[in-house]
């Protein structure tokens, strides 16, 4: 811990590297919970050591890796997303003219394919 802040380093058994899990939650030392900061669902987010408060921000499982799933591989269909995996597509609207998905610097935009290349998308 740096603060409140989880960070990873070389184990030392120091009381903030001791953690149990109990009730849902992964709790250290000193009582407190391994918590998503601010409660917010985003990716990169921080995760901290907090007061234990029961939020789902709190809540944790278990997964054993021989009871996973195993992760499709390239070009294999991912079934919660419904996309292959890093596999090439384009985005066609349905509507009359048929238009792409395309890019204008950073913004999605609408566009005629115009025998020139369309953005293409990858699911990861």
């Amino acid at each position: 811990m740096s603060g409140n802040n989880l960070l990873t380093r070389p184990t030392n058994s120091r009381w903030f590297q001791l953690f149990k899990y109990e009730d849902a939650h992964i709790i250290n030392e000193r009582g407190k919970a391994m918590d998503v900061s601010g409660g917010s669902d985003t990716e990169n987010r921080n995760v901290i050591m907090w007061n234990k408060h029961n939020g789902l921000n709190q809540q944790w499982d278990i997964m054993y890796v021989d009871e996973m799933k195993p992760m499709p591989k390239k070009g294999e269909m991912n079934d919660d997303w419904n996309l292959k995996v890093d596999w090439p597509f384009h985005i066609q609207s349905m509507m009359k003219s048929g238009r792409y998905l395309d890019r204008i610097g950073n913004n999605v935009v609408l566009k005629t394919a115009n025998n020139r290349p369309t953005q293409t998308w990858y699911f990861h």
